[in-house]
């Protein structure tokens, strides 16, 4: 069957936070949207036909995921990424974000030390300033057009600051990086030695470019799997975010319990049945969906990759690894921050994901998602060289 990703969908009235929300956000009626991630596509006829059903059923109660639920998630993970799950490591909850407040008030005490790599998902900083946590940063290295980690800082980070726990995005967003087997072996050998552990998220995980493999953070060996926790959510893979369905997989028995009783001290205990029902058929039907997707997504990577190369040079892509978004390097353009978030929402009516969003490293940087129709990718590179030669007049 052959996939329509070329059809723009309207997505106005639906309450969609991407389209809905201009005027609450400062932002023109007719502004494109390209910023917060999630996609424009319409999601796998298996996810639409088992929520229909869902919906037809006309009940809607508690609910919680069975055997066939962990065996659909397990069996994605073992053909997609050769990893292998267990029953018991899985603990589901209303979206990743969520899980990371969980985690950090599960694993660490107030006051504890937790590190992150920026520029990096907001998120992740939020977690743990809000839960009176101190923020180490270990910032990624940009050489030549390429991310690095930085790993003789990170571990004397590690020893100074006494880091318990560390957040890795993996794949990484907004950079785009897919890091490898060496960089994650290095990475797990710190943790290790020093005690930490880690929490890698890996929602971005089934979007790697060719040339490019994920590797989970739980593969690396079985101690470094021991001492980390993986999220996982089909929310990105098939754009289905609203369903705020979310798979974390614990193998430590005590660390696993230490997160269930600060889910129950939150109250949060059932899952949205919906979100159960979609994230199944995702896996289980959505494969040739995802692969027809990764290609139409390369061809709007390629019109990015020339308009920057073409077009308007001042603006550089780092080259993306993984992830359907793609990392602008604007620092050329010569503008601040707020002079650049205006150039691109005002002049250009392109609406993007400041740099800054993802730290002081993301300063000069902007974020823009590939994931709608070819066409709204082209039209907003139109939009934004006619602003820059107007400017440039």
């Amino acid at each position: 069957m052959q996939y329509d990703f070329d059809t723009p969908i309207d997505r106005i009235h639906t309450w969609s936070i991407k389209h809905d929300f201009k005027k609450e956000n400062g932002k023109a009626e007719d502004i494109l949207p390209l910023w917060v991630a999630d996609m424009d596509f319409r999601s796998p006829d298996s996810v639409v036909e088992a929520l229909k059903k869902a919906v037809d059923h006309g009940i809607f109660g508690y609910s919680r995921a069975d055997e066939s639920y962990f065996d659909a998630v397990a069996a994605w993970y073992q053909k997609r990424h050769h990893l292998t799950l267990q029953p018991e490591w899985m603990t589901c909850t209303p979206g990743i974000v969520f899980a990371l407040s969980i985690a950090v008030r599960a694993f660490t005490q107030e006051g504890d030390a937790v590190l992150i790599q920026p520029p990096v998902y907001h998120p992740f900083s939020r977690a743990i300033l809000r839960n009176k946590r101190t923020l180490v940063e270990n910032p990624l290295v940009l050489k030549d057009g390429h991310y690095e980690m930085d790993l003789e800082e990170l571990e004397q980070k590690v020893l100074d600051e006494h880091v318990k726990l560390m957040i890795l995005c993996n794949p990484h967003n907004p950079v785009g990086r897919v890091w490898t087997r060496e960089e994650l072996t290095a990475l797990a050998d710190i943790c290790l030695r020093h005690h930490v552990y880690v929490i890698s998220d890996e929602i971005h995980g089934d979007f790697v470019w060719q040339g490019h493999e994920q590797t989970p953070y739980a593969s690396i060996s079985e101690e470094a799997c021991l001492h980390s926790m993986m999220c996982t959510a089909p929310s990105k893979t098939f754009n289905l975010a609203g369903m705020a369905t979310s798979n974390l997989f614990i193998p430590d028995p005590e660390m696993r319990r230490k997160f269930r009783s600060e889910l129950l001290d939150v109250g949060q205990e059932n899952m949205n049945r919906l979100g159960l029902f979609a994230c199944r058929a995702a896996y289980e039907g959505g494969g040739e969906w995802l692969d027809q997707l990764i290609g139409y997504l390369a061809g709007n990577l390629a019109l990015v990759r020339d308009f920057c190369k073409n077009r308007v040079p001042q603006i550089q892509l780092v080259e993306p690894e993984g992830t359907y978004l793609a990392w602008l390097d604007c620092r050329e353009l010569g503008m601040t921050d707020d002079e650049l978030m205006a150039f691109f929402s005002d002049e250009a009516k392109v609406w993007l994901d400041p740099g800054t969003h993802s730290g002081e490293q993301g300063s000069g940087f902007m974020r823009f998602n590939l994931g709608s129709s070819r066409s709204v990718i082209a039209q907003a590179l139109d939009q934004i060289e006619a602003a820059w030669k107007k400017r440039n007049a």
